[in-house]
């Protein structure tokens, strides 16, 4: 898939971003690895130079996998006497950006080897499946919420990315949210009800690629014997009815939104919402790798971090007053700001300590293969 890339790849790219921000800038003596990986590992920097072409770099068999880690090895050793020579407080930062990018790599490495094994008729597992707690999700209920004037966006010494930069005022209607995600059987009756065949439930652009790609369920449901079946990291599995519904486009979300007589939030909303509730949830760490049932413990929102990414209806614009860092890494999120939309919360691969209620994510309308889900809102 053109947006997915090789594991060897995430591994070389993700220390090719040290090589070129940290040691090439601040290492006179600094000697590359190899001068051809700048070009072969480099994302999107195009003041940088040049780049591979992403659709193709699964087409790379060299350098193997050995001498990816032995270039990974170089360069964290390189990394180390830059620490111990006491770096400044501006390279730490970019070093600190660095990081997070990395952890960024981590949830992306799942989500292209999920996608490259579902193109696999054996339906191979990552890893064997870890037993899951059996829940049934409550009913859903929506929360109201006052409006007013509220604060959104990061503020404060701790990390951040500059798209969540700077903190500002916003007005806010009264609102409500849904008290959990969507799920695999409230979804199942919006297939079942027709929606993928009904023009009125669709964006213009919605319709002309459900129909492109010819869509007919979220993108890893597999119809088996009359009976729907899920393909996860784990393997293939029947549908689990009660876990909330993943791998769908904002065009879906939209659609479905709809017909349930509600909306999307608006991350405005969302993030007003989630400033008093924990950033606690299913991450990668529980190793499900999979999205699970609400426990629905609380008398609020359950589950705003972990499981899914919850698409909004934001477009993915900067905030007032927003300034890309100088260089090379204004790159990083900027360049961005065009026709993607928001989705906030992390997922059941995000990294946990890698989250934020300020944390905003953003993926091309039709995308499915991040694991994307619905929270209503009206």
């Amino acid at each position: 898939m053109d947006d997915a890339s090789p594991s060897k790849w995430h591994l070389a790219h993700t220390s090719w971003f040290f090589e070129t921000f940290v040691l090439e800038v601040h290492n006179s003596n600094y000697s590359a690895f190899d001068p051809d990986y700048r070009v072969l590992f480099n994302s999107y920097y195009n003041s940088v130079g040049e780049q591979y072409s992403r659709p193709h770099r699964g087409l790379l068999t060299r350098p193997s996998l050995e001498e990816v880690y032995s270039y990974r090895d170089h360069i964290d050793y390189h990394m180390s006497i830059i620490f111990d020579q006491n770096p400044d407080r501006g390279l730490l930062e970019t070093i600190e950006i660095g990081l997070h990018h990395e952890q960024q790599h981590q949830e992306l490495l799942l989500m292209d080897i999920k996608h490259l094994f579902s193109c696999n008729p054996l339906s191979p597992e990552y890893m064997a499946q870890t037993e899951t707690p059996k829940r049934v999700a409550k009913t859903l209920r929506f929360h109201d919420f006052p409006g007013g004037n509220v604060q959104i966006g990061a503020e404060g010494e701790a990390f951040s990315f500059d798209n969540e930069r700077p903190c500002h005022p916003q007005i806010l209607r009264e609102y409500a949210l849904a008290s959990r995600p969507i799920t695999n059987f409230e979804f199942l009756e919006f297939i079942q009800d027709g929606a993928y065949g009904n023009p009125l439930l669709w964006l213009a652009d919605g319709w002309a690629t459900l129909r492109k790609f010819s869509w007919e369920a979220p993108m890893y449901w597999r119809k088996i014997e009359n009976k729907w079946f899920e393909f996860t990291l784990t393997g293939l599995h029947e549908l689990v009815l009660q876990a909330p519904v993943v791998h769908i486009s904002y065009y879906e979300a939209d659609a479905y939104a709809r017909w349930a007589n509600a909306r999307l939030p608006t991350e405005v909303e969302w993030e007003s919402a989630a400033r008093d509730s924990s950033t606690t949830g299913n991450f990668v760490e529980n190793l499900y790798l999979q999205p699970q049932p609400s426990d629905d413990k609380k008398s609020h929102l359950t589950q705003l971090f972990g499981d899914v990414w919850e698409w909004t209806m934001s477009p993915y614009i900067p905030y007032p007053g927003y300034q890309a860092p100088i260089g090379a890494i204004g790159e990083y999120n900027g360049k961005f700001m065009s026709g993607q939309v928001v989705l906030r919360g992390g997922c059941c691969v995000t990294p946990a300590d890698h989250i934020r209620k300020t944390y905003r994510n953003f993926f091309y309308p039709a995308n499915r293969w991040q694991f994307g889900g619905i929270r209503l809102a009206r």
